[in-house]
């Protein structure tokens, strides 16, 4: 879809192709291109093919490329899908000059645009190219930050859930904000070699004031990068942690399970041999052998609490232990007390 804006008194007018001053600046906004929006960039702005194929690629790196009969630039632009996955993604951004129009073209739609057709941006204006592109960039930064925010509070709060119980679905999340970051990182970069080359090129020319926006959007631009790192280290951190306690948690119940295989192992080792034709123990006694058996258990019961009773009063444990302590040093402080006051007494 192709919209075409000018300005009046400092605001953005939408206009039909037939409305336009040709004398004034114009802004064509192409998002979601379709086929004919791409013939039309074609035919009527003489675009070249090429060109449009590669700012309608989604894994287009951001670069400064100068044409024949206008200059080609690419952003990459931060955007939100909530159907994606994962749901913080990149894009880019194809911003052309030529003439008296500056042509945005782009696959999908995006924020950033739509903070300048709304409105939202105040001081933009069509008659300084650079500055246009300069405020394009500021906002795409301004996005960055505020998504980065959003991905750390939406960990931050799966960690906490993840804290109780850990679900596949939970982990998934983690997984897509990791991925998102990684995103976010790789185009963040990708913008600031942009950057430099704007600072250095003699293809766009730049005033003072548009270099001191170029200076406020590496000061962003640096901000946002570090703050993806940084929250991509912790997120990395936190999933090698979760993994840590998940293992461990596998280990205890393979120990468990282990315990339990050892213990059933003697039952079921006993039942197979005395069902391979052997007489059973006692079986000449008749019913006695019964009692005689039953006697037996009941001595090895009283045996094993015997002993783990000695066990207990040579090594208690840890709790009790500590229980002893204390009852100990109240006997001594209480002894001393009574030392005191019989002495007192006896004055």
């Amino acid at each position: 879809m192709i919209t075409y804006w000018q300005q009046e008194d400092g605001k953005f007018k939408k206009l039909k192709e037939e409305e336009l001053d040709t004398s004034k600046r114009t802004w064509i906004d192409a998002r979601v291109v379709t086929r004919d929006d791409v013939e039309t960039l074609q035919n009527e702005y003489k675009i070249d093919p090429e060109h449009i194929l590669d700012i309608l690629d989604p894994d287009e790196q951001s670069r400064l490329e100068d044409a024949d009969e206008y200059l080609v630039t690419i952003v990459r632009l931060p955007i939100y899908d909530p159907s994606a996955d994962p749901q913080y993604l990149t894009c880019p951004l194809g911003i052309v000059i030529k003439d008296n129009f500056i042509i945005t073209i782009c696959w999908t739609d995006c924020e950033v645009l739509r903070d300048f057709t709304t409105g939202r941006i105040k001081g933009v204006t069509l008659s300084d190219f650079p500055a246009f592109i300069m405020r394009i960039l500021s906002r795409a930064d301004f996005n960055y930050l505020r998504y980065l925010k959003e991905i750390n509070r939406r960990s931050t709060a799966i960690q906490n859930e993840m804290s109780l119980s850990i679900d596949n679905n939970e982990i998934l999340q983690l997984l897509g904000l990791e991925k998102s970051l990684v995103y976010f990182t790789t185009s963040l970069k990708a913008n600031q070699l942009l950057l430099e080359k704007f600072r250095k090129t003699k293809l766009i020319k730049l005033d003072y004031d548009d270099i001191d926006w170029l200076d406020d959007v590496e000061i962003d631009n640096h901000q946002a990068i570090e703050m993806a790192d940084t929250y991509r280290n912790v997120l990395v951190g936190v999933m090698d942690a979760f993994d840590s306690v998940i293992n461990n948690n596998l280990n205890m119940y393979m120990k468990r399970l282990s315990i339990l295989n050892i213990i059933m192992m003697v039952p079921t080792f006993i039942t197979s041999w005395y069902g391979m034709n052997v007489d059973l123990p006692l079986v000449k006694y008749g019913a006695i052998s019964c009692w005689i058996i039953s006697g037996i258990c009941l001595l090895s019961v009283l045996a094993t609490h015997f002993i783990l009773g000695l066990y207990e009063k040579k090594y208690p444990r840890t709790d009790k232990r500590k229980k002893i302590v204390t009852l100990k040093r109240k006997e001594r402080k209480n002894a001393k007390r009574m030392k005191s006051i019989e002495a007192a007494l006896s004055e």
